[in-house]
């Protein structure tokens, strides 16, 4: 039986029983609707333990001799294909967690890479020392301040002075030594924290229609939780109002959506509390607003409040653990506390008692039941995004332009094109059939790891986190730049439609652009700021995403991306054989690794139009990109190719690099731009840094940064070369300049090549080449053995059901094309024999 309803302001959380009456009654209604419910240990911990007695009374009723909830307390939902059910109750104002995957803080967070995980732990160890070393500093301090100032003639005062002295010296050093290795820390992160990842609860090995976080250190939690709630307070101060005071005079005016999720932690003691919390999924803001209300901290809620925060009454004693884990005793210790202050007449107004009356309860949805518990944590996301765009708050662009991605990749997929889009971008696919849909939008919006994409990673290629990461800006370019088909001739004069095919009308659905011959440079710039953002993502260090604008025009926005189908090896075997089209090609790959490098090469906005001297040179990204191209292929001072391809694999490969670079002869890194800087003004040299190569590709002692990108690769190395007058040329004749006048010169009139230099070229160029004709025979075969291993299937079923055979035209045709393939790869066998005679000769 529920007790009876007191008088206090603030609610008792009901007993286990309820909750027991609770879980029955949820269970019950999610079969009835067919959809599965959360865990009940999530119910009883997580719900049950926010709800009084009374409230779970009115939310249940006896139907055939079993509990069920009251149809007026619970709906279901649509989004998108999937189904979820809420109930709606009051629960008690400070028993909701706001949400870490709020789509408003994704700029904040960088991809869920197991490196940056570590990183983190290292950072708050780091932390932990650092104020431990600056309370010993301030206590060395004042241990020197007492000797100062003692008075007396003790004979070893100014011995214990001058220990004293260099005590507190010693800990200053040690402060500077750990902000030092805090600072080089967050540098490593680019300032920002790996997204968590959540995945739908388990119980009895089965998916529930709920969320669990993995297991992290108490001090990671804490960490992370702060960093959390730090970041979504910033982006709420955007708003016209005050919120929290907005919620003290009137309340909470409209639901919010939330749902189940579970927290690990680990302790010191090797001990592992599984706590699970509500969790805003909209309404972050306010459920933030309404714990700073009651002055309660988030991290408390998800690891554990201290008891001395909510103590018993004088004449009760708490108990020997220093945290509170259950939910239960946590909020009955905080209503008694705060209906006992509101009860004095003394209370001041700002005292919390008084000031979150009106929001003692608040009236929520919470989802207690979906159809597909994998996929719950995309369709709270998708809802969270819906919210937001179409809210009226403001919106950080950035954040903006991550959410309208988002909905552009579940626009592919609720069209079920998501799947044939990426098929056509990546037509060397091992296996684009096999495409987990949900773990690839997860992938693209950096939710999740980029393993799903595997399947798009060329047959023959190794797969690496370099590797997955070209794919998944690949896969990002296909969707926001997709391709129309060629415009096909007219065959009268009448008036034709333009054919953009399926993907393109998709891309202007989603984000409301004009029709396709209205496309214009402000579309084609908002079309790049967009792949800007979504590409930025995947990079812990993330650059302005204005740097990439000019990356793509209106061509691209137009006709599609056209981009290169190779792999990154393939291109760099291509580049080194001398290939000028692969060279370009990876040069293209390289542009998001060029802006989100820990020191950016490609920057906004830099320089002056108005002259060099007061900013630097004006410069464009694609005046950056044509620089290193035509370093390539016209060459240019102190720049070889095999500093070119050094500099490509080290900038393609930096963000996973694990441990900040180290020349061989043990020399101190620096920034080339700093090398006459003071040693306490330079940059620390961390994780992800590119190494200076020679023109020998070796590692030099400084660490590439836009100085010496600017300097050696300028913005006039593109500009044509001055035309010479017949003025000037006589001039010149007349001036007995005649040192060259017997050099060899070709058909155009330009001098010929050095034949040492050819010979040269050669000799670095061929063994690339040798490897992609290899890598060309073994695709040949491993295509030859799949044809011939499904033609012996298709024969075996074919016996095996007793079907006829196909008409002879057919079998002819094909086996005619397999005998010019056959003379071909003969063909092909004599011209190999020969080139390994030449080898001897070489």
């Amino acid at each position: 039986m529920a007790v009876n309803r007191s008088d206090d302001i603030y609610p008792q959380i009901g007993t286990t029983a309820w909750g027991d009456r609770l879980a029955d009654a949820i269970e019950n209604t999610c079969a009835d609707h067919g959809v599965v419910p959360p865990p009940r240990e999530a119910i009883l911990e997580g719900l049950a333990a926010a709800l009084p007695d009374t409230e779970i009374k009115a939310l249940i009723a006896t139907q055939r001799g079993r509990r069920v909830l009251k149809p007026t307390v619970c709906r279901p939902a649509k989004a998108g294909d999937e189904q979820v059910l809420l109930l709606t109750c009051d629960v008690h104002g400070a028993a909701v967690v706001p949400w870490d995957l709020n789509d408003r803080t994704a700029v904040y967070w960088s991809s869920p890479a197991p490196e940056a995980s570590r990183r983190v732990k290292d950072l708050v160890a780091a932390e932990l020392a650092l104020q431990d070393a600056t309370k010993s500093a301030k206590s060395a301090e004042k241990e020197r301040e007492a000797l100062r100032r003692a008075p007396g003639d003790d004979t070893y005062a100014p011995q214990a002075l001058a220990a004293a002295t260099q005590k507190h010296q010693d800990a200053i050093r040690r402060v500077h030594e750990l902000e030092s290795e805090r600072h080089a820390l967050l540098s490593a992160l680019g300032h920002r924290r790996p997204r968590p990842v959540v995945r739908a609860a388990q119980e009895d090995g089965h998916p529930m229609a709920a969320l669990t976080l993995a297991e992290q250190p108490y001090a990671v939690a804490v960490h992370m939780q702060r960093y959390a709630a730090d970041n979504l307070e910033r982006a709420g101060k955007t708003r016209g109002y005050d919120l929290a005071e907005s919620l003290v005079a009137g309340g909470q005016l409209s639901k919010g959506m939330n749902v189940l999720q579970q927290w690990q932690i680990s302790h010191a003691d090797g001990t592992v509390s599984k706590l699970w919390r509500m969790v805003a999924v909209t309404g972050n803001n306010r459920a933030l607003a309404r714990l700073s209300v009651f002055r309660v901290r988030p991290e408390h809620l998800v690891t554990g409040m201290p008891q001395s925060l909510v103590p018993m009454p004088k004449d009760k004693k708490d108990g020997p653990e220093p945290l509170l884990l259950s939910q239960r005793e946590v909020l009955n210790r905080l209503s008694a506390q705060l209906n006992r202050d509101g009860a004095k007449p003394e209370t001041e107004a700002t005292d919390p008692s008084l000031r979150a009356a009106k929001i003692a309860t608040v009236s929520a949805e919470i989802v207690i039941g979906c159809t597909k518990p994998d996929a719950l944590e995309h369709v709270l996301r998708a809802l969270n995004v819906d919210d937001h765009l179409r809210g009226i708050q403001p919106y950080d662009e950035d954040a903006r332009l991550v959410a309208l991605f988002a909905t552009l990749v579940d626009a592919y997929a609720r069209e079920s094109i998501l799947a044939d889009a990426l098929a056509d971008a990546f037509p060397d696919a091992r296996a684009a059939d096999l495409l987990d849909l949900t773990g690839v939008r997860d992938a693209l919006t950096v939710n999740g790891p980029l393993d799903p994409l595997e399947p798009l990673v060329p047959a023959g290629a190794d797969v690496s986190p370099v590797m997955l990461r070209d794919v998944a800006v690949r896969a990002i370019t296909a969707l926001v730049f997709p391709g129309i088909p060629p415009e096909t001739p007219q065959k009268t004069n009448g008036r034709t439609v333009r054919d953009t095919g399926r993907f393109w009308p998709v891309v202007r659905g989603t984000l409301q652009e004009p029709a396709w011959s209205q496309i214009r440079a402000k579309t084609a710039e908002a079309r790049t700021r967009l792949w800007s953002a979504a590409v930025a993502q995947l990079f812990v260090h993330r650059g302005n995403i204005l740097s990439a604008l000019g990356l793509f025009g209106t061509a691209e926005t137009k006709d599609g991306a056209g981009q290169d189908p190779r792999p990154l090896t393939e291109l760099l075997l291509g580049a080194e054989a001398g290939d000028a089209a692969a060279w370009s090609a990876l040069v293209q790959r390289m542009a998001p690794a060029l802006i989100h490098a820990p020191q950016p090469f490609i920057t906004a906005g830099q320089g002056s139009e108005a002259g060099t001297g007061r900013k630097g040179v004006r410069r464009t990204p694609k005046s950056a990109l044509a620089a290193l191209t035509l370093a390539y292929t016209r060459g240019a001072p102190g720049v070889s190719r095999a500093l070119l391809l050094a500099f490509a694999k080290a900038v393609l490969e930096h963000p996973d690099a694990p441990r900040p670079p180290k020349p061989d002869d043990g020399t101190t890194l620096i920034c080339y731009g700093e090398q006459h800087w003071a040693e306490a003004d330079r940059t620390a040299i961390t994780e992800g840094m590119v190494v200076v190569p020679d023109t020998e590709g070796r590692p030099t002692r400084y660490v590439a940064d836009k100085a010496w990108f600017d300097e050696l690769f300028p913005v006039d190395l593109g500009a044509p070369a001055p035309t010479t007058s017949v003025t000037s040329i006589n001039a010149s004749a007349a001036a007995g300049n005649t040192a060259d006048a017997g050099a060899p010169t070709t058909a155009h009139g330009e001098a010929a090549a050095d034949p040492r230099d050819r010979l040269a070229a050669l000799r670095r160029e061929l063994p690339a080449r040798v490897e992609l004709v290899e890598g060309s025979y073994q695709k040949a075969v491993d295509a030859a053995y799949t044809l011939m291993t499904d033609f012996e299937e298709a024969h075996r079923l074919r016996v095996q059901l007793g079907e006829d055979p196909l008409p002879a035209e057919q079998r002819i045709e094909w086996m005619e094309k397999l005998s010019k393939a056959r003379a071909t790869a003969q063909a092909s066998v004599t011209t190999l024999e020969q080139v390994e005679a030449l080898i001897l000769k070489v």
